[in-house]
Parts: structure tokens; C-alpha cells; sequence
């Protein structure tokens, strides 16, 4: 009898859980067509809303945390911009989620951010081969000043400093190897890659006509359009090999027509 009793629960709990991930993968599919519309998107971006279970935050319309990504974005010309969202704090009526009321999401927080790889970068930079792009900590920003660098790098949050190498002519028929170390701005919801230090591939320094050349060639401007959801750009970075801006917006309707009170 109880093992009768412990299998019965076991399927009864096998059927909710089936039954919950069924209907946030609904849920995801009408906020995924909404997201769509709103950024004007080509195809309906990735959408997963986190948390279990995923009904109990449905019939109360409060969701703590939903994810966005939307690959292979055209922006100007740059051919692979990714989209990347967080939403945190998200009120959303079911009757909104089901057709039946007012659509739309109100978010307390959205964290956006635009990554840039290093393809687009380097049809940006024409010339340079065997472009890549790293991360920089405070030990090796030490060491370049100790090796001659100008000391206000120390004032530098690594992670606004980027390691970028490649193989750049230099002129007179010759290429060379080099690596730039690069302060990364924000400058009118742009990303700015500023040469600071440049160095051989050995990590010696190049003849100033030379490294002159090199910070010329690498200096940059990109535009990966306006972040989603009316995020402010406050930082770049790099991250898994591209550049990446990023910020945060408070209080965003989403999906809704204007003047429209979603929650």
C-alpha cells in the first residue's frame, strides 16, 4: 500500500513539474514575441525566465528574473553584434501572458549590454591580421610601468583595459607582431579603444615611428547601436573575446502602448 501510495506521489509530481516547464516555455514564447517587436528584431530573440516554480510566479504576475539573448544582429557595419538583457524584478499579469488583458512587462531593473567580437573589429581595422582581443589585471599594468610605461596606467580599472595583438604593416613592404594595451571609454554611448602602451611581440618596445604607426592603426570608434529597453552604456570591457558595453535602466515598460499601466 505505501509503495502504491509512493509511486502515485512520484507521477503526480513528475505531471506538475512536466506541466510547469510546459508553461513557461509558453509564457517565454509570447514574452520572446513581444521582446521581438519592441526591439525590432528580424527573429524572435531567446527568452528564459528563471525561477521554480514557474505557475506560482505566473498566477501572481511577479517574476524575479528573466533573460534575454539575441545573436547575429546587423548594426551599421558591424554583421554580429550579440544582445544580452536581465530583468530583474518583472511584473507581468498572467491575463497579459494569456492574450486575454493589457500585454506588457513593467521591470524593475533591466541590465543590457552589446557584445562586439573581434571579426567586426577587424573589418573596422583593415589591414590588421591574426586580430585578438584579452583581459589585462592590475599585475600586468604593474609591469609595464616598471618596464617604462607612463605611471597614470595605475590609476586604470584593469578591466577598462583591453590586451589586443595582431600582425599590422608597418611600412616599407614589413608587417609586425605587436600587442596594445588599450584604455576602453564610453563616449557617447560609443566604445573608444585608446592605445596606450605598445609593444613587440616579446613585449620590447618598438621604434617610436613604429609604434606610432601601431597606435594610429589601432586607435577606434564603434558604434553598436543603443543598448535595449533605453539602457544608459556606462562601461566596456572585454569579455569572451569581444568588447562589450554595458549598463542599467530602472522602471521599464516593455510591450505595452504608451501611457498603457502594465502590473
Amino acid at each position: 500500500m505505501l509503495k502504491r501510495l509512493i509511486i502515485t506521489v512520484l507521477v503526480l509530481a513528475g505531471v506538475l513539474v512536466a506541466a510547469d516547464y510546459a508553461a513557461a516555455a509558453a509564457a517565454e514564447s509570447v514574452v520572446s514575441r513581444q521582446l521581438r517587436e519592441r526591439l525590432d528584431l528580424a527573429d524572435d530573440p531567446n527568452v528564459r525566465i528563471n525561477g521554480f516554480p514557474f505557475l506560482t510566479q505566473a498566477v501572481a504576475g511577479e517574476y524575479g528574473s528573466i533573460e534575454l539573448t539575441a545573436d547575429r544582429l546587423k548594426v551599421g557595419d558591424l554583421q554580429n553584434v550579440q544582445l544580452r538583457a536581465n530583468l530583474h524584478d518583472v511584473q507581468a499579469p498572467l491575463s497579459g501572458l494569456l492574450g486575454s488583458g493589457t500585454p506588457g512587462l513593467r521591470v524593475g531593473t533591466a541590465e543590457g549590454a552589446a557584445r562586439v567580437g573581434a571579426d567586426d573589429i577587424n573589418r573596422m581595422l583593415p589591414g590588421i591580421d591574426r586580430l585578438s582581443l584579452g583581459n589585462v589585471d592590475a599585475n600586468a599594468i604593474a609591469d609595464l610601468i616598471t618596464d617604462g610605461a607612463d605611471p597614470s596606467l595605475r590609476a586604470l580599472d584593469p578591466e577598462s583595459v583591453a590586451r589586443i595583438s595582431g600582425d599590422v604593416p608597418v611600412g616599407g613592404g614589413r608587417t609586425e607582431s605587436v600587442v596594445v594595451f588599450a584604455e576602453l571609454q564610453v563616449a557617447d554611448g560609443a566604445m573608444r579603444v585608446v592605445p596606450r602602451v605598445v609593444r613587440d611581440s616579446s613585449g620590447d618596445e618598438l621604434p617610436e615611428p613604429v609604434a606610432s604607426i601601431v597606435r594610429q592603426t589601432f586607435a577606434l570608434r564603434v558604434d553598436p547601436g543603443g543598448l535595449p529597453f533605453g539602457v544608459v552604456p556606462t562601461t566596456l570591457q572585454v569579455r569572451d573575446g569581444t568588447l562589450e558595453i554595458a549598463g542599467e535602466a530602472s522602471d521599464v515598460v516593455i510591450g505595452a502602448a504608451p501611457g498603457t499601466v502594465v502590473g
